[in-house]
């Protein structure tokens, strides 16, 4: 089972690889799915299929699908809107601003992410291909199994039970809705239905993200911090692509200074995210759409490699003896210690680093040990644990 997602700035041809590896692994005799996760969907435009919330088939081994947020709203999430929209009622809101406002943002996030376990553990496919959003969308994606078990772990079974004692009283007090207990039911049901994704996500010989680029200076950097958040919250990045190369064929002199500037990007991406490998796929003649062109896409981009395979390791974290010392070391390229920010609170060992934070939850070996300090090493941080 292989899980793979594609990630890159908006505008870089994510879509684009995204279909044309599901299209190869397809080719490969794997049964193959290519999900979208993008709100914006250009999934369909790139096969030139119609495409909708469920799985539609698009060829021999290969479906495709665009989750609908709304449809997965009604379903599993009517509950918590009638609540809100209470709420809102309430507070002054007339009928439909309410209903507006209680299609909750990042709502589309949690559905993708139930989906794709739904499919890599329903028997029915060999390779899921997520043709994820552009990069901010997709690091809240990738982090919300973290931020949302934290909340389940620390604070939901608490509200629960202020909301259930709380009722009688706030309702002879005021006439503002409190949550009924089938709100909660039905965060719960469907948090449970994530149970498991952190786990398929950052096991790396099941899960592996590819970042997008094209050879822009811009492009670049933002897929640099990418690369160090996806590494915060333990996922593996197996590849880098660099898409939109001008080809060798193209000699018209006003290409010579892109040529030139795509020359030296492509040099600063290799040494920057080394050893992974660099695919490289050349600006195409016409537009990537339909079966045919993503076919010989792929082609060019992959050739003798087998696109579903895992194209490098990585070690996101591990814990290593060093002596009477244990040391956790977290895999964050591109960062220094002027960028990251540590905290302890009992079993969790809190890290920040920029917009991003994340609560690693120590393994035993570390919960009765003290941090003794913390430095960093060939773009490692090691927090270093000793006995109290």
């Amino acid at each position: 089972m292989r899980i793979l997602l594609f990630t890159g700035k908006g505008g870089v041809g994510k879509t684009t690889v995204a279909a044309a590896t599901a299209l190869h692994c397809a080719q490969q005799g794997l049964r193959t799915i290519v999900l979208s996760t993008d709100p914006a969907h250009s999934l369909a435009d790139a096969f030139d299929e119609p495409l909708g919330d469920e799985p539609s088939t698009l060829g021999e081994n290969l479906d495709g699908q665009q989750l609908d947020a709304r449809t997965r709203f009604e379903a599993a999430w009517a509950d918590v809107r009638d609540y809100v929209v209470d709420v809102l009622g309430w507070a002054g809101a007339d009928a439909v601003e309410a209903e507006e406002l209680a299609i909750v943002p990042g709502l589309d996030e949690v559905f993708a992410l139930a989906d794709i376990k739904a499919h890599a553990l329903g028997g029915r496919y060999d390779v899921v291909v997520v043709d994820c959003a552009p990069t901010a969308e997709t690091l809240r994606l990738l982090s919300l199994p973290d931020v949302l078990g934290w909340y389940m772990d620390k604070l939901f079974d608490s509200q629960r039970r202020i909301a259930r004692l709380a009722r009688p009283v706030v309702s002879r007090l005021t006439s503002m809705p409190v949550a009924p207990d089938a709100v909660f039911g039905a965060v719960r049901r469907f948090y449970d239905r994530l149970d498991g994704v952190r786990e398929l996500l950052t096991d790396g010989d099941i899960t592996t993200a590819r970042l997008v680029v094209t050879p822009e200076r811009m492009v670049v950097a933002e897929a640099r911090r990418t690369f160090t958040y996806l590494a915060l919250f333990g996922y593996h990045v197996d590849a880098v692509i660099a898409n939109r190369l001008l080809p060798v064929e193209v000699e018209d002199a006003w290409f010579g200074e892109w040529r030139e500037q795509q020359r030296a990007h492509l040099t600063t991406i290799g040494d920057a995210f080394a050893p992974l490998p660099i695919l490289t796929a050349e600006l195409a003649r016409r537009e990537v759409v339909g079966a045919d062109a993503l076919r010989t896409f792929a082609a060019d981009l992959y050739g003798d490699r087998d696109p579903a395979a895992r194209l490098a390791h990585a070690d996101p974290m591990r814990v290593d003896a060093v002596n009477d010392s244990m040391v956790l070391s977290v895999h964050l390229p591109f960062s220094g210690s002027a960028d990251v920010e540590l905290g302890r609170s009992a079993d969790e060992l809190f890290l920040a680093v920029g917009p991003y934070r994340r609560a690693l939850v120590l393994p035993d070996s570390l919960r009765a040990r003290e941090v003794a300090g913390a430095r960093f090493t060939e773009g490692r941080l090691e927090v270093e644990f000793v006995r109290p």
